[in-house]
């Protein structure tokens, strides 16, 4: 609006009577009525919600640039914590204490004896010492009827008497020995007239030296044939086995390492090792009749005879032979191993 217009129609109310205001009083109605455009002329070139005259010290900054109005992020909805996993309430769980052994039995004597010795040791008064003293002498009473029934239950049953397959007694014993002897040199012979010995040996090796004369006595007593194998194509010094054989890879094939090697060969493919080094006549013998033993040359119980044990069912029960009700009755144990022996599992 034109400012002689706004002059004209304040004179028409009668608020201004005289034309000739002075000019203070027009300058105020001016800026009364121009205050809103000079507002919002300053608004638009200040700052965001600053007048120019609220901050006229600036002054007009014509090319100032307007920073970006900062827009607030609306606040994130929290977020809820993580679920646990749901705890179920449990009752403690009750401490695993073992029933104690009844006083005087050998549980409780193993459990308590060394308390009252070390007790006796650190307090030695009369009484600690003569209660350890005392329980001991408890210990050694139940040990002694113990014994005394042990002793009643092995004579009276042979499945448990060890007498019954080696006698203690010494013309008893003497007597096992000789019918062992016997036995075992009509084995050996036996053994002789099927099997023979391959005796490899080096000219440099000592222990060959001294096992040779054994063998000489082994072929002469039981009848053995022995097969020599020279491993460096040379003879032993003391001339003995001087037919030997050369070796063509024997040697390697049966895994011979130490000389002297002995091996039990019965024709046409059977060969059992004995020993890789030196052994006496009587180690050697035993060794073979193992051998024939194991490679069923000979009989279990003509063996045992061999070793001086008389031949009796062994108690040897397979796993899973008898139940557990069974291992919980003295009585029904007793009868099924019995049982398991009259089977004749032997060795």
């Amino acid at each position: 609006m034109a400012l002689s217009g706004i002059f004209c129609r304040l004179g028409g109310t009668g608020l201004i009577e005289n034309s000739a205001m002075n000019r203070n009083s027009v300058l105020l109605i001016a800026l009364i009525l121009l205050s809103p455009v000079f507002t919002a002329w300053g608004a638009d070139i200040d700052e965001p919600g600053v007048s120019y005259f609220t901050d006229k010290q600036r002054g007009w900054f014509w090319y100032e640039v307007q920073p970006e109005p900062v827009l607030k992020r609306k606040p994130e909805p929290p977020q809820p914590p993580p679920s646990l996993p749901t705890m179920t309430a449990e009752s403690p769980s009750k401490p695993i204490t073992s029933a104690e052994p009844k006083p005087f039995t050998s549980a409780w004597l193993r459990k308590n004896m060394e308390t009252y010795l070390n007790k006796a040791i650190d307090e030695p008064t009369h009484e600690n010492v003569a209660a350890f003293y005392y329980l001991q002498r408890v210990m050694m009473d139940k040990a002694e009827r113990f014994t005394n029934t042990a002793r009643y239950v092995v004579m009276s049953d042979p499945q448990l008497d060890e007498t019954v397959r080696r006698p203690v007694a010494t013309y008893a014993a003497n007597e096992a020995n000789h019918q062992a002897s016997v036995m075992a040199d009509r084995a050996l012979k036996d053994i002789a007239g099927q099997a023979g010995i391959l005796f490899f040996f080096r000219s440099d090796c000592p222990y060959c030296h001294v096992q040779a004369p054994v063998l000489n006595m082994l072929e002469k007593a039981y009848g053995f044939k022995i097969y020599p194998v020279s491993l460096d194509g040379r003879p032993m010094p003391n001339g003995l086995f001087g037919n030997f054989k050369l070796d063509q890879g024997q040697a390697a094939l049966l895994g011979v390492e130490q000389t002297p090697a002995l091996f039990l060969m019965k024709p046409p493919r059977q060969i059992v090792p004995l020993s890789q080094g030196a052994l006496s006549l009587e180690e050697l013998t035993s060794r073979i009749l193992l051998a024939a033993k194991e490679s069923g040359w000979l009989d279990a119980t003509q063996y045992e005879t061999i070793q001086g044990i008389r031949s009796t069912p062994r108690l040897l029960p397979t796993s899973g032979s008898i139940s557990s009700a069974t291992l919980q009755d003295p009585l029904s144990l007793i009868q099924a191993l019995q049982q398991s022996a009259q089977d004749g599992r032997t060795p």
